[in-house]
């Protein structure tokens, strides 16, 4: 497998995919959290998000439905197709809902690797800009970035 960069990551077999649930999240709201990403193309359930949210799962890889070189392929066409449409990477911090205590932040990897928590914890954010462009319908089929870029 060729490593995902901005240059052919629009011929990626998941690059439609991934788009396609992109422009629905937008339409929803005005950012794209990868963890709503993986549950919009079945890659991770509610309840096990919850379940991971609760504290009650140690770290969002263990129940994702798919290998760690996927989510990361996932993970990389997301920072790429952001890129391209002009959304804002924004780091966010992920801390346990309910009962006890509260300022305990939750892991996404096993081991906690500084460059993997940032990937799954990078929101990306419509600007203004993208706002006043964004289409009423989604498209049939998402055009690739200019390659040239």
């Amino acid at each position: 497998m060729k490593k995902i960069t901005a240059s052919n990551c629009a011929k990626d077999k998941y690059y439609q995919s991934i788009a396609r649930a992109v422009a629905e999240l937008l339409q929803e709201k005005s950012f794209v959290a990868p963890v709503d990403l993986f549950m919009r193309i079945g890659k991770l359930s509610k309840e096990d998000y919850e379940d991971w949210r609760f504290n009650r799962i140690p770290h969002l890889e263990k129940v994702l439905h798919c290998n760690l070189s996927k989510a990361n392929r996932i993970l990389r066409i997301l920072k790429c197709h952001a890129e391209a449409i002009g959304l804002k990477p924004s780091h966010t911090v992920y801390r346990k809902w309910g009962k006890g205590k509260k300022r305990i932040t939750l892991r996404f990897s096993k081991f906690g690797e500084p460059n993997v928590e940032l990937s799954y914890s990078t929101h990306y954010v419509a600007t203004a800009m993208t706002r006043q462009e964004k289409p009423g319908k989604l498209p049939e089929k998402v055009e690739a970035p200019d390659a040239s870029l």
